[in-house]
């Protein structure tokens, strides 16, 4: 597709930033415990996130996908740049243009951790992918499963991804010559084994 042409059909919809109001982070919370999820509140400000994430494992694999939600709060240095985790991108060294081994390492890890584009009010996750490469660890290739979420992306409907989302990630891409499409979605309703997912729900505006 001509990324010009596809640039015109990317509107953003400013509406979409709006952080969700408390009674929707409650109806959230409802419903992420009726889905089989762990659900937390971090207090406001990035660092408390980090610290509200469940205790990770410094023996087993973790995996973090590529989300501005984890690169804003400092999860993702935190994770890979430490040196204290397995950290699955840093072992797997720089594999170039090798991208189905990228996709076959992120596949399985013991950990993931990442974001959703959406949450719907009775607590679905939906996650969009251009490749799918995020969406086997977060379906059922990790062991556990945790996302980091910001509150505006509590909505009543599925609009937010192409409204919002998207364009987003494809302004994001332009600065390095490339764009973004929607390839595949996922809908996470709800885990069968207990405590596999767990949500970080943070108060304010973080990532897209």
């Amino acid at each position: 597709m001509d990324a010009r042409r596809h640039r015109r059909r990317l509107r953003l919809d400013a509406g979409a930033r709006r952080a969700a109001q408390d009674r929707q982070g409650a109806r959230d919370q409802q419903g992420a415990g009726r889905q089989g999820q762990d659900h937390r509140r971090p207090g406001r400000g990035p660092h408390p996130v980090r610290h509200h994430v469940p205790l990770l494992p410094r023996d087993e694999s973790v995996f973090t996908t590529s989300s501005e939600t984890l690169r804003l709060s400092g999860i993702a240095a935190d994770i890979d740049d430490s040196g204290e985790f397995a950290s699955v991108r840093v072992q797997a060294g720089d594999l170039g243009d090798d991208a189905q081994t990228r996709i076959r390492l992120g596949a399985t890890p013991d950990v993931v951790v990442g974001s959703a584009h959406a949450v719907t009010e009775d607590g679905h996750l939906v996650v969009a992918s251009a490749s799918g490469s995020r969406l086997a660890p977060y379906a059922s290739g990790a062991r556990k499963a945790i996302w980091v979420i910001g509150a505006q992306k509590v909505v009543p409907a599925l609009r937010r991804i192409r409204s919002y989302s998207l364009p987003r990630e494809h302004l994001r891409l332009q600065e390095l010559g490339q764009s973004s499409f929607i390839g595949k979605i996922l809908i996470l309703e709800r885990e069968a084994l207990p405590e596999r997912g767990t949500i970080v729900l943070v108060h304010e505006p973080i990532g897209f």
